[in-house]
């Protein structure tokens, strides 16, 4: 199988997928296994680009959606017993592929079920996307997830990195949440057990040589409140978004962590780095911790940008800021690729 190139992606699929155990599978060949055991259709080279809000990243050696919960534990437990390396990818926000794309192969969470529980309380899937969520529960007259409208992300990963925005996150109203564990085994866990803090959970700190704990569901706890009221909440989110962020370029949302008592983006504005551009990459002008692609960038573009912002940031002001998005696939080799 010759490797090919993908619009929105300098980089070709591999010919083979090198398993843990050494040995090496055609794409093509994967694809049919899965197709077999698990009645799915998974896809080889398909584009990254078309999967991430950034729209970067080369072709996947394999791609497999999965639509329902069952599709998702299954490709997760095939992946882990066969020894191929994967990736979970949710709606794309918060990750930049490289361009050289994903070796092995990308899970697409797409199962988004949900349903009201008695007890003022969202039971949702994985795939779910917490805009969504802030939107079914406001109109079941529940508050609580209002904050979810301006998080781009969906429950499984808003859960993994416990997102928040305008002064609330997950922590605050996640009341537990279905994991698959490192031994395959599906088990509920209460919020305390996930270790969240500022954008962060034990879910991101998987024991060396361990597969990761893969969040399935969750369950989150409201209050009941009048509709009208939580409506002029969403509304305020979203004045305060056209007014303050750069929507409608593609972007992977804010790239640093807050450092504590700091913002990342007035740190970054008072280095004068707002329009600083490399390649197709540039600062934004409305909101400086968001870099765009706004004239077709590469992820090596977005990259070398940001590792710039934060190396005159760290030199100017002694602030070393932490990313807040993943770059994600195979970059080996990308500095040299120009």
């Amino acid at each position: 199988m010759s490797a090919g190139r993908v619009p929105g992606g300098g980089g070709g699929i591999a010919a083979c997928i090198r398993l843990a155990d050494g040995t090496d599978l055609a794409p093509a060949d994967l694809a049919a296994e899965i197709g077999r055991a698990l009645r799915l259709r998974a896809r080889p080279g398909e584009s990254m680009a078309r999967h991430t809000t950034m729209r970067v990243g080369g072709p996947a050696d394999l791609y497999a959606p999965a639509d329902t919960l069952a599709a998702l534990v299954g490709l997760v437990r095939l992946a882990r017993s066969r020894g191929i390396p994967h990736w979970l990818l949710g709606r794309g926000s918060d990750v930049v592929v490289a361009d050289a794309g994903v070796r092995g192969l990308v899970i697409h969470v797409r199962c988004a079920g949900n349903r009201l529980l008695p007890g003022d309380r969202l039971a949702a899937e994985a795939g779910l996307p917490l805009a969504r969520a802030a939107t079914i529960t406001a109109a079941a007259g529940l508050a609580g997830l209002e904050f979810g409208l301006a998080i781009p992300g969906n429950v499984g990963g808003a859960v993994w990195a416990n997102a928040g925005a305008h002064g609330s996150d997950v922590a605050a109203v996640l009341e537990r949440a279905t994991l698959l564990g490192p031994d395959g085994v599906e088990r509920e866990e209460d919020a305390i057990s996930l270790g969240l803090g500022y954008r962060d959970s034990r879910l991101k700190h998987a024991e060396p040589g361990a597969a990761p704990e893969v969040v399935l569901s969750a369950v989150f706890r409201m209050t009941a409140d009048d509709p009208g009221a939580i409506d002029r909440r969403l509304a305020e989110i979203r004045r305060w978004r056209r007014a303050n962020q750069p929507l409608g370029i593609p972007s992977a949302g804010s790239v640093f962590r807050n450092p504590p008592g700091a913002s990342a983006g007035a740190l970054i504005d008072a280095c004068g780095l707002k329009d600083r551009r490399i390649g197709g990459a540039v600062v934004s002008e409305r909101h400086a911790n968001w870099i765009l692609n706004d004239r077709g960038a590469s992820a090596a573009d977005v990259r070398r940008l940001a590792d710039e912002v934060r190396a005159v940031v760290a030199a100017r002001t002694g602030v070393v800021l932490v990313p807040e998005i993943v770059f994600a696939g195979d970059w080996a080799g990308w500095e040299e690729a120009r």
